[in-house]
């Protein structure tokens, strides 16, 4: 077995042990996976969702300024609240409050478009220009898959198989944190094998975790090796970024504040994703969590203002409710999709770009799994999200990570991108066929007319997952029900994957870094 693959075969919960099923034969047949369009960034051509009047712009704005000017937001890190005194803020011990003139002109300093360019400057993402882009389900701890049958904590194996689903879809344009978190990799030395293995199968855009200095100093440094830069050249422009998120309400722990001005210096892109739930960490009614969140971003943007004046950075939102019975997080809510929707108003506003999530809270890849992620995805292309995270293979409230999953939610946002290509609403008068209406009439088809003939191989969406096949015929053919066809591509995936290229002498020099940090403890694991 390859350190890239789970065992087969393991038993189930029920005892029984499976090899894939129907989909699992259909893996082993040397069938190719599927046929996709060509990597690119996606244009989103629709108008922005806008919940809010002018007036209650201005209204969630003005809360917003009153909870940083009058409350204030603790910060568990005394540098940075070193760092925010000497730019003007009202410092009582850990909680900062800022004047709403502090903070309008130091967030009017980021940049309301960049770019990031991963170590394949084919595979440039541009944020605040119209685009949305997807990226990799991050951070659950467990996986589970058909074959396995339960859910188990994460491996590395598993690891670098959803990161090889991330390189192989090309509704996927960026790498996110860890798909799904390497257990058995110890903690000292987990982001230096998980990060090897995320530039040596991944030429995408990348993520380092902001927890504590050693892991964002050795995540930079191999984004910088692995796309031979020297360290200005890495330093002029954005390479890479890292999330961060509060501790709501109304905090900011001292690992990721660390991170996040390490990266401040050094010009990489910053994302502020509170994750404020509403009737948990933020209030029950939606415009509270909003401008909770709001104010937990900005206060954060101001930060990185302060220490590098011109630095990318994006507004998240993570803002959604809990089950009021069980306290549990709810997503893909109609709630979840309005406060998104708002946040990006507000985003907009503030002149910045912002970060959504593919999110859902079913336990496995059934259909509830897939109406709350289609409910997210759409919050994100109606609010003019920039960069969804989460967009493929995330369960149970981010608990579980699943490949079938993953290949499912591809399979949507493939749709998505099709929706948004502007030859569906092509009005040309080649388009509009009325010579074809008039020589077929009203006793004729269309099918055999030439119009037909010259587009009928693209005149549709393909779908490399749906199956369009009557009862009868889906029968005979096996009744093999999506999670199990989901299942049969990803083997086959993994089966004809082909990492991307990477210069050899660039690739000793990556394992020599990883061999000597080793060597020397890696990062601590307390904070």
């Amino acid at each position: 077995m390859s350190d890239a693959e789970p065992a087969q075969n393991e038993p189930t919960s029920s005892g029984r042990r499976r090899g894939g099923g129907r989909a699992g034969n259909a893996a082993r047949r040397g069938m190719k996976a599927i046929e996709q369009k060509p990597w690119r960034p996606m244009v989103n051509r629709d108008r922005p969702t806008e919940p809010l009047t002018p007036e209650g712009v201005e209204r969630v704005h003005n809360a917003t300024m009153q909870i940083l000017e009058d409350i204030g937001i603790e910060f568990l890190n005394p540098e940075a609240v070193k760092i925010l005194k000497r730019a003007g803020c009202d410092v009582r011990g850990e909680n900062v409050r800022m004047s709403r003139e502090l903070v309008m002109e130091l967030i009017g300093k980021a940049p309301s478009r960049f770019t990031v360019t991963p170590r394949n400057p084919e595979r440039q993402v541009s944020l605040g220009t119209g685009h949305i882009l997807f990226g990799n389900v991050s951070s659950p701890p467990n996986y589970w898959d058909l074959e396995i049958g339960r859910k188990v904590p994460g491996t590395r194996a598993h690891f670098r198989n959803l990161l090889k689903l991330t390189q192989y879809f090309n509704v996927m344009h960026f790498c996110g944190g860890y798909p799904v978190e390497p257990i058995d990799l110890h903690p000292r030395v987990r982001h230096l094998d998980a990060m090897y293995d995320k530039l040596t199968l991944s030429d995408k855009v990348m993520h380092v975790y902001s927890l504590g200095q050693e892991r964002v100093e050795d995540g930079m440094e191999m984004v910088r090796i692995a796309a031979g830069l020297s360290h200005e050249e890495f330093d002029a422009t954005p390479r890479m970024y890292t999330n961060i998120n509060s501790t709501s309400p109304l905090k900011h722990d001292h690992p990721m504040l660390d991170g996040w001005m390490r990266m401040a210096r050094r010009g990489q892109a910053l994302v502020v994703t509170p994750f404020t739930l509403a009737g948990a960490m933020a209030p029950v009614t939606m415009s509270g969590a909003v401008v909770q969140s709001l104010a937990e971003a900005l206060a954060a943007v101001v930060l990185a203002q302060a220490i590098n004046p011109g630095v990318p950075c994006m507004i998240g939102t993570f803002t959604s409710n809990v089950d009021m019975k069980t306290g549990a997080p709810a997503f893909g809510t109609p709630e979840y999709m309005r406060a998104t929707q708002i946040t990006g108003q507000m985003a907009r506003f503030y002149g910045m770009p912002m970060r959504s999530s593919g999110v859902c809270a079913a336990n496995v890849p059934d259909g509830q799994a897939m109406w709350e992620t289609e409910h997210s995805l759409w919050a994100a292309v109606q609010s003019g999200t920039d960069m969804v995270y989460h967009a493929a293979g995330w369960l149970e409230g981010g608990l579980i990570a699943s490949p079938e999953k993953f290949v499912m939610d591809c399979e949507v946002l493939s749709q998505i991108q099709r929706y948004m290509e502007p030859e569906v609403w092509d009005v040309s008068d080649d388009a509009l066929a009325v010579e074809t209406i008039r020589e077929v009439g009203p006793n004729g088809h269309f099918f055999g007319v030439q119009h037909t003939q010259d587009r009928y191989e693209t005149a549709f969406h393909q779908p490399f997952l749906s199956d369009w096949k009557n009862f009868e015929a889906w029968e005979a053919a096996g009744a093999v029900w999506t999670p199990e066809r989901a299942h049969g591509i990803y083997k086959r995936i993994l089966a004809e994957f082909e990492a991307p290229a990477l210069d050899p002498a660039i690739h000793e020099e990556l394992s020599a870094f990883v061999a000597r940090r080793k060597e020397e403890g890696g990062a601590p694991t307390d904070f």
